[in-house]
């Protein structure tokens, strides 16, 4: 027995379970969208980050990594039960043709399992669908959670991309907008200490000294002399 599982997330740099084989390659027929909630990896339920799913477009590639599992059905079973506890805001595994670059016509592998997620939020709880690319950036911006921040989950998936040599448009613009409202947070942080200075310096120029305090009695002044 075989497993493939195909990764588009986190899973292309780090995978977490044993596998026999990584392959880079793509799938056809999906395309890499932000519009899962994570409340427990990068999120809360208070505040859920945006991690990637998939969403079917008939023209569209996604480019990831194939893992393969050759140990026999102990290791697909502690495999997979891994995965199933990573990906628990993932509702559906669905099977798909695996392809590589050096024969992007024919399937390298087929029958690769890929976690995704049903684009309904009446059905699917975790399902945030999409929002105005500003949105989700402060969003992504903000969201902690146990295992970091979900600035860094987009950050290295942009890296991921750009080392196996396919950068993707949509990531890359999400990230820079991340870093775009990250550097705008940067800003008023500083404005607001220099401005809490300031006012610590005024303050300080308006209290009395002691002379002023004093009342003047130039008697008493006559008297010591």
């Amino acid at each position: 027995m075989v497993m493939w599982v195909f990764g588009y997330g986190s899973l292309v740099w780090n995978p977490g379970f044993h596998y026999d084989e990584k392959v880079l390659g793509f799938i056809k027929g999906y395309k890499r969208v932000f519009d899962l909630a994570c409340i427990d990896h990068r999120g809360t339920p208070e505040h859920p980050a945006r991690t990637c799913t998939l969403e079917k477009a008939e023209e569209a590639i996604c480019w990831g990594a194939a893992f393969c599992v050759r140990g026999g059905p102990e290791e697909e079973r502690l495999a997979m039960e891994y995965l199933e506890r990573r990906e628990c805001e993932y509702d559906l595994k669905t099977c798909v043709d695996f392809y590589k670059e050096d024969d992007p016509l024919k399937p390298a592998v087929t029958g690769v399992i890929v976690f995704t997620s049903t684009p309904d939020k009446v059905s699917n709880k975790y399902y945030l669908g999409p929002a105005p690319l500003e949105d989700m950036a402060r969003q992504i911006a903000t969201a902690n959670g146990p295992c970091g921040n979900n600035r860094d989950y987009l950050f290295l998936l942009e890296k991921a991309m750009h080392d196996i040599g396919h950068e993707e448009d949509y990531v890359i613009e999400l990230a820079n907008e991340v870093r775009k409202v990250l550097a705008e947070s940067s800003t008023k942080k500083v404005t607001s200490v220099k401005e809490s200075r300031a006012n610590r310096v005024a303050n300080k120029a308006n209290v009395p000294t002691a002379h002023q305090i004093l009342p003047h009695h130039p008697e008493a002044a006559a008297t010591t002399i």
